[in-house]
């Protein structure tokens, strides 16, 4: 299980909040619990990977506390930010993502950043890159 450290919303740049954003992943979303990713307005961009934090095969991905505090900031209409591999994560409940939920944790996390979620946007992808 990697270290994961919360992270507080603020600590995130600034520019987050002010303009159109879109948030992108590196591979599909099928992947499996962790999807790595980046935030962007275009000149700038910070990681913003995803986080299942309920997978537990073939092990768990994420202690007690850090599951009950995605769970709970779930419930409440809110996002857990927290730090994993060094990176800005949403640690979201369940095992794995759906475009339905990848939507609702960028919505979430724009709310988080004090932003109007109709300004950011979400691109995903439909299979794996074939890279060079």
């Amino acid at each position: 299980m990697s270290t994961i450290l919360d992270l507080d919303p603020f600590d995130l740049p600034g520019w987050l909040g002010e303009g159109e954003v879109v948030w992108e992943p590196e591979t599909s979303i099928a992947g499996g619990s962790l999807v790595r990713g980046r935030l962007t307005d275009g000149d700038r961009s910070v990681p913003c990977d995803l986080l299942a934090v309920d997978e537990a095969y073939p092990s768990p991905v994420a202690g007690d506390g850090v599951r009950r505090q995605s769970h709970q900031a779930w419930r409440h209409g809110q996002v857990h930010l927290v730090e994993h591999d060094g990176r800005p994560t949403l640690a979201v409940p369940g095992r794995d993502f759906t475009a339905d939920a990848v939507l609702e944790a960028v919505g979430r996390l724009a709310k988080a950043v004090g932003a109007e979620t109709e300004r950011y946007s979400v691109l995903l992808r439909l299979g794996e890159s074939r890279g060079g």
